[in-house]
């Protein structure tokens, strides 16, 4: 019999392209994943996608069932939505912080979403780049902060969005192009451009210069991707992005990119907030949609802890 978690596990599957990743975002084993799934072929006498494909291809009666599970899990969040606003009160307020203005590309589609839901939240929007946003979350002047500085704080709790990989943008004629990866040392001589935040707040110091004893030859700032992947173009610096953000340049052939190590850099983007917020049933149902809409709206992200 059809259930919605089978419908749930479908959209798990598209969205993250395989049934490792769809097992991680369910909270399931990879097995008992796939005893779902096997259980509905079975149940159809159909397959519902090709298992050697990479991501995993859809059939046409998967696809049929995908459209179920678009239209059913959309009502279902709607109706527990309303149920929820029924105890918990009409008004709110959701203020966000958040430290990368690249996070725009699937924030505003999240918030847009979120509104639809929650008419009566007051929701508003602040960069975390002059003032610093976990302190303020303590103090209740924002709500929630994005972030992949994840720390030891009391009373707050990080909730992972999705995993993503840094890598080095660079110019198109840059003599780094002719590396399959980069080493730390590699940057001993380059000009660093970074978003005006703490050095102890970004991956590329704390997980990849510091520990092998590097420092580059100088340091850049800029509030702005747009204007990093300019300069980087034009011969100014190196930036390390995540890989969602760089896709676009790389796509037009404006900058190049590499992995940062053999292994790669592999950083979570999280959303902080405080404890005593957790039970909100808006505050939940926020990070359920922002997970949900970057999965949807970005490529070479996956699920945290993979």
């Amino acid at each position: 019999m059809l259930e919605i978690r089978h419908l749930r596990a479908l959209l798990a599957i598209r969205d993250s392209g395989s049934l490792a990743q769809a097992a991680v975002r369910l909270h399931l084993t990879q097995s008992a994943l796939s005893h779902q799934i096997k259980a509905l072929e079975q149940h159809y006498g159909s397959r519902l996608f090709q298992r050697k494909s990479k991501p995993l291809n859809f059939t046409t009666a998967g696809q049929r069932l995908l459209a179920l599970a678009e239209q059913m899990v959309s009502q279902l969040r709607e109706a527990e939505s309303d149920l929820a606003r029924l105890q918990s009160g009409q008004t709110g307020r959701l203020s966000i912080a958040i430290e990368c203005h690249s996070c725009f590309e699937w924030l505003m589609p999240s918030m847009n979403a979120f509104r639809e839901h929650w008419p009566e939240v007051e929701m508003d929007l602040s960069a975390g780049f002059n003032f610093d946003s976990l302190p303020a979350l303590l103090k209740g002047g924002i709500d929630l902060v994005i972030t992949s500085d994840r720390q030891s704080l009391p009373g707050v709790l990080f909730e992972p969005l999705f995993g993503y990989q840094a890598l080095l943008v660079i110019a198109n004629d840059h003599p780094l192009t002719e590396r399959t990866w980069i080493e730390p040392q590699d940057l001993a001589g380059e000009t660093l451009i970074t978003y005006p935040v703490p050095r102890n707040r970004l991956d590329i110091f704390k997980r990849f210069l510091e520990p092998a004893g590097v420092e580059p030859a100088g340091l850049r700032t800029t509030e702005l991707t747009l204007m990093m992947a300019q300069l980087v173009a034009s011969r100014r610096g190196v930036a390390a992005l995540p890989n969602w953000v760089v896709e676009e340049y790389l796509k037009h052939h404006y900058v190049a990119a590499r992995p940062l190590g053999r292994e790669g850099l592999w950083g979570t983007l999280y959303a902080a907030l405080r404890a005593s917020d957790a039970a909100i049933p808006y505050m939940r149902d926020f990070i359920s949609v922002a997970r949900e809409t970057s999965f949807s709206t970005l490529t070479g992200i996956r699920s945290a802890g993979c």
